[in-house]
């Protein structure tokens, strides 16, 4: 279309293409002026401005990724009561107060110095440096700490049940002790403390520590912890005794408590148990075991 050809327009099309016109121009003027409004510095200083733009950019940088240095203090403190002041002022970073924050909102109690070695991002040497000033509140120690432990108990030995045994080299006298003084030898208990005071009742005493071997399986080797004094070992008078006392002797059965009872009839009182020696009954032996026991 030639600009001539505008003159042959009706008045109708002429009066469209003229707003059309104007308004393109209102477009195209604001477009230059908000151009030009956000170019323009925002100092009157043309080289504050360019210094501004140059370094605004590496400013905002530098304060997002670094935090101001503080001065790291060292004090005592309790980390289940340290507020963030404090912790941030100890050298911790803000990210590990939070964390504790988190840890004691839960729940969490630090109950040793050892329990803070566990926060999150702490470094052996940071744990190290603070350890001494950590200082753990006694309210914070389990409640079970009030119960006072069960003291313990000595208690005393009974003797009497488990007496104390005596040291080699020891001895007890046999003929003048009881069951209690015979099981603080080794290897007497009760049982052959009640034997050994039962044979010496019916023999009327001892007089050689091996006749405790005619206890049935008594310990040998205990044997070496007795003395013995014979000096009051109960003597029979067999001349007067009935057969039925003398045969209570463990050392006189029944046929030769009637073999004495016998010869007593026959030949009167005995003098010696060489008297004796010629019945079938006595035997060297016997004769020998039973003289300490006789009298006449």
């Amino acid at each position: 279309m030639k600009p001539s050809d505008l003159f042959y327009l009706n008045r109708h099309d002429r009066h469209i293409l003229l707003v059309l016109l104007s308004v393109a121009v209102v477009a195209f003027g604001l477009m230059f002026l908000v151009d030009e409004n956000e170019g323009e510095p925002t100092s009157s200083s043309p080289s504050s401005t360019s210094k501004t733009s140059k370094t605004s950019p590496a400013r905002s940088t530098s304060h997002y990724y670094q935090q101001p240095s503080r001065r790291v203090e060292r004090f005592a403190f309790d980390p289940n009561t340290a507020d963030s002041t404090q912790l941030l002022r100890l050298g911790l970073q803000s990210w590990q107060v939070r964390n504790i924050y988190k840890y004691r909102a839960a729940g969490g109690i630090y109950r040793k110095k050892e329990d803070f070695a566990k926060l999150y991002g702490l470094t052996v040497k940071q744990y190290r440096e603070l350890e001494p000033y950590i200082q753990i509140s006694a309210d914070y120690q389990p409640a079970s700490t009030l119960v006072k432990e069960k003291q313990h108990v000595v208690y005393e030995r009974d003797t009497l049940r488990y007496p104390v045994k005596i040291a080699e080299g020891e001895h007890i006298e046999l003929n003048a002790s009881d069951t209690s003084l015979y099981k603080k030898v080794p290897g007497v208990g009760s049982y052959y403390a009640r034997k050994i005071a039962e044979y010496g009742r019916r023999l009327g005493g001892f007089v050689s520590a091996n006749q405790l071997d005619e206890i049935e399986n008594f310990p040998s080797d205990s044997k070496k912890y007795f003395s013995v004094n014979a000096s009051g070992v109960h003597q029979l008078n067999v001349n007067r005794l009935s057969l039925n006392d003398l045969k209570r002797h463990p050392y006189i059965n029944y046929y030769q408590a009637k073999a004495i009872t016998d010869y007593r009839r026959l030949h009167g009182p005995l003098h010696s148990l060489n008297d004796l020696r010629l019945l079938p009954d006595f035997s060297a032996e016997a004769i020998k075991r039973l003289e300490p026991y006789v009298c006449f």
